[in-house]
Order: C-alpha cells, then structure tokens, then sequence
C-alpha cells in the first residue's frame, strides 16, 4: 500500500531556528538509535517514521552504526525512504554521524580525515541518498588533531555530500575550538548534540553559553535518561526492559534514590497534566537555547506520547523551585 503523508502534518507542529542559520527544526526530532535495526520488526519501525511524519516531525536522526547491526537502521531508513518517503525527500531533515567503531582496522573510528569521508560514502549508499542534511563528527578524536577532522567536516559541505555539519559529545572547550576552526574554512557548525537530561546535566556548565554566544543549536539526545525518567521503573524493574537487556542502562544505575526521585517528580508531571516522559522533554525544551529534543520510540503510541510534550513547555517558578530541590536531593 502507498503511503501518502498527512495534509495536516504541518497543523500544529512548533518549528524553530536552529542557531543563527536559516535552518528550522521540529520541536521533537526522531532518533533512529534504538529500534529501528536489523533486529527489529521492520514495518514497526516503518509505522513510527511515517506516523511521526504525518504529525510534522520531519527530522529524523541517524548514525553510521546505529542497528544492530551496525549500519542495518540506516539500510531499513533507506527502504523507508524508497517505498514511502521518496515523493517528500525536500520536507525532510536527515542526518548522520561517524566517530564509532564501525568496522575492523584503524581506519573504522574515531576522527581521521579517512574514516570520516569513508563513512558517509557508506552512509549514503545504505540510505540511497545523494547528501544528508547534517553530518556529525560523531566523538571527539584524542588523537587526531581536530584541523583534521573539521577540515574532513569542510571537504564534505564543499563536496555537497552535507548541507551542514554538526559536532556530538564535544566539551565546552572542543566545541569553541571546533567552531573557530570551521569558521576560518568558512563551513559553520549548525548544530551539537550533547547528552542532556535531568539527572545529567553537564552542558549547563558551560557548553550552552559557548552555542548561545556563537550561534549553534542544540539537540540533545537521552533525554529520558534511557527510560528511567518515566514512569516504567516506579515499581521495580520490568522484564524486558532496556535496563535487562541495555548496556547503556544497567540494573545497578536504577537505584532506590533515583526511583524516589523520579516518584516525586512524577507528582509535579501529574499535577501539570503530563506523564513523567512529557514534563522530562518539556523541561528540557523551556531553554530558549535548546532547538528541539531528539526522542526514541518502540512504537506509535509512544511517540505520540512524547509529542504531546508540545502541549505544554511552561514552568511556574514554584514548579522549577521544586523540581531542582528533587533533582538536588
């Protein structure tokens, strides 16, 4: 059956300027990280991307080995795109990154010139595309010298492989220095991508100051800190659940204190009309220098659930007081 996308799929969707480009974003982007491999059900998948276009959410967030296994998410996009999403490539924003291990040898990670362009050659044979969106170094390379790596940034913009480049877990400091650098190749930094959330907020000692003064958005990712700030662990660990089967989630990081935590501020979610997953994402999203919030999804209802964020962005002050003296405690 052809898919045909929504007439209304612009209706309500909030859309905001990433940094000082011209470039908008959706309030929530996709993130193809989890449940969209070659492990997965397909049509699932398949059903949450065009579910999520039909309700405006036209970013959709990738990585050269996101699966498993590694570079299958972006095959089964790239079929995603063939069968339902060809007619309507322009509405969208896709992008990928490369820093991780993504095959054998030492030109398989990290930040050199080769592994970089060798990779999104790849990316873009998986996908069936002739450029991505955003192109992201993926990690920051210890031992490449960063010239390299956004020199391999800049080639890919002038090659028209990227229409725009990212970084992804830089610190504050990196990220200046990789901005200086792009600017004087004359290929600006569109856009970083941190690992933001309540009970990891790092990019607030500094990284949001450093893409405010010079312009850059922000998408963070994990903003549910793997599931645990919702209410899927309030009473004990599922079966089946990411903290069972994740190596980015352990059983020992979901502790008594943190589950108490998340009780109480499941309380303050409730009063304002929201699931604990909403008033995580709302919270993140009431920083004017946040752009949009990159989610995951097992499936259409809860990507609808965490798109319903949108409803409601704005925190009293007695709100905010309470949730940091939680967070704080």
């Amino acid at each position: 059956m052809n898919y045909k996308a929504a007439s209304s799929r612009y209706d309500k969707m909030e859309y905001k300027r990433c940094g000082k480009s011209g470039l908008l974003l959706p309030g929530v982007s996709l993130g193809l990280w989890h449940n969209f491999g070659g492990v997965d059900t397909y049509e699932n998948g398949r059903s949450i991307i065009t579910r999520a276009f039909d309700l405006g959410v036209t970013h959709f967030d990738l990585a050269n080995n996101y699966g498993p296994p590694p570079g299958s998410a972006e095959e089964n996009f790239g079929k995603m795109l063939k069968q339902d999403l060809h007619p309507y490539r322009d509405e969208l924003i896709i992008s990928s990154k490369a820093g991780y291990r993504m095959w054998d040898g030492p030109y398989g990670e990290w930040g050199s010139k080769k592994y970089l362009i060798s990779s999104l050659d790849q990316s873009l044979k998986r996908m069936g595309l002739d450029y991505v969106d955003i192109f992201y170094s993926h990690r920051p390379d210890p031992n490449t010298p960063l010239e390299e790596t956004m020199g391999a940034l800049d080639q890919i913009v002038r090659q028209g492989k990227a229409l725009y480049v990212g970084l992804s877990n830089y610190t504050a400091e990196q990220t200046q220095k990789a901005i200086d650098i792009l600017n004087d190749l004359g290929t600006s930094c569109l856009i970083h991508q941190p690992r933001y959330n309540m009970m990891d907020r790092w990019v607030e000692d500094g990284l949001l100051d450093v893409l405010e003064k010079n312009g850059v958005g922000c998408i963070p990712f994990s903003p549910l800190e793997q599931g645990l700030l919702t209410n899927r662990y309030l009473k004990g660990i599922p079966e089946g659940s990411r903290a069972t089967r994740s190596v980015f989630l352990q059983e020992n990081d979901i502790t008594e204190e943190k589950i108490q935590a998340v009780s109480k501020l499941n309380d303050i979610a409730q009063n304002r009309g929201q699931s604990m997953a909403q008033m995580a994402l709302s919270w993140i999203l009431k920083d004017k220098r946040i752009t949009t919030v990159l989610i995951g999804a097992s499936s259409v209802s809860q990507l609808e659930n965490s798109l319903a964020c949108l409803e409601n962005t704005s925190f009293t002050s007695d709100e905010l007081s309470k949730i940091e003296k939680i967070l704080a405690s």
